[in-house]
């Protein structure tokens, strides 16, 4: 109830506060999504297409997917990824091609699924509307359409819709197990926790500000720690960078050498990560205050992987919204990439 007494701070010209605050309850509502869609044949891979916040929540799923079936004591299905405008080399071979767009209208997303129309591949398109939709509806593509809350909606806050639609579609053919009640019963905890993560989320960018934050994770987390990178760059429009240990102990910490009271390390530690990784965190930290350069580890929160990567995502969103506060800007709009798109159109 006390976010209720909260508001968004005066930057915040979209009340992108609220959006994180909901955030939570879109994976019930991404299950439903992809319920129906299932496609005849059996598959042995699946292939995304999509760019942006469209396709880093396939990046999360991956991770829970491998998860999941290591638990179980088998081999993952793979699930690629493509960020170009052809098609996957393996595109054509027992794969489930799957096109994700939450505008509709991404130049790359488009000309692929295109592509895989002609060659009468099997695809699924996500997407809002725009073009994607206007495809798959003329050539009788199943086609997933993703809400807009509001008007100014950005597709990286739409993480759960993907999340839980493209796992239930991976689940439908027999491409992943299925773990939507876990998911659903780790909704009730983030939405009782939001509080704390915005409390947590506003201390730590205090200490941000006028650095550029570079995140660090185990290997197993380093698609969570890129997350965090990519809600520095577009709510706060600060740079930041990702990396994993134990690698970055063999060279990227070395470039800190100089400068290091530029940057601000954010450590992701997993207490279930193995023993000798874990010792690193903190000599790491103790060593590289010696340069000068400050840092914080920050323990995963839950009982399982799912929880522990949006317990962290969502305080990633809070710690941007408000770096976004003290660097001035509007949390919600990316005018960089839009005057991209337009110079592209031109």
């Amino acid at each position: 109830m006390a976010n209720v007494l909260k508001a968004p701070h005066k930057f915040d010209k979209s009340n992108l506060r609220e959006v994180i605050l909901e955030s939570p309850k879109q994976f019930e509502e991404g299950f439903g999504l992809g319920s129906k869609i299932k496609l005849a044949g059996e598959f042995l891979r699946a292939i995304f297409y999509g760019e942006g916040g469209s396709a880093f929540p396939v990046s999360l799923v991956n991770t829970l997917v491998k998860d999941v079936a290591a638990k179980a004591g088998k081999d993952a299905v793979r699930i690629c990824q493509n960020h170009t405008y052809s098609l996957w080399p393996e595109a054509s071979h027992g794969a489930l091609n799957v096109f994700c767009s939450y505008s509709g209208n991404t130049k790359e997303t488009i000309t692929t699924l295109t592509a895989a129309l002609e060659k009468d591949l099997p695809s699924v398109a996500i997407a809002s509307g725009g073009k994607l939709e206007e495809i798959a509806t003329a050539r009788s593509t199943p086609f997933v359409k993703l809400p807009i809350p509001s008007a100014d909606f950005q597709p990286r806050m739409g993480t759960g819709y993907f999340v839980a639609c493209i796992l239930q579609i991976l689940v439908n053919h027999g491409l992943a197990q299925d773990i939507k009640e876990e998911i659903l019963q780790e909704v009730s905890m983030f939405e009782s926790s939001m509080d704390d993560y915005e409390s947590q989320g506003k201390a730590l960018a205090e200490k941000i500000v006028g650095k550029t934050p570079v995140i660090w994770s185990s290997q197993k987390y380093k698609d969570l720690a890129r997350v965090w990178t990519i809600k520095f760059n577009e709510h706060a429009k600060n740079s930041a960078f990702w990396n994993f240990f134990p690698e970055l102990n063999h060279n990227s910490m070395v470039g800190y050498t100089h400068l290091g009271d530029r940057y601000f390390a954010i450590m992701l530690r997993d207490e279930d990560d193995d023993a000798e990784n874990l010792k690193r965190y903190e000599i790491t930290a103790d060593i590289l205050k010696g340069y000068q350069m400050e840092s914080v580890i920050l323990d995963l929160e839950g009982d399982n992987m799912f929880a522990k990567m949006f317990s962290s995502i969502y305080t990633a969103d809070f710690t941007a919204y408000y770096l976004a506060e003290k660097n001035q800007v509007d949390p919600t709009p990316v005018a960089m990439v839009e005057e991209l798109k337009r110079r592209l159109k031109s």
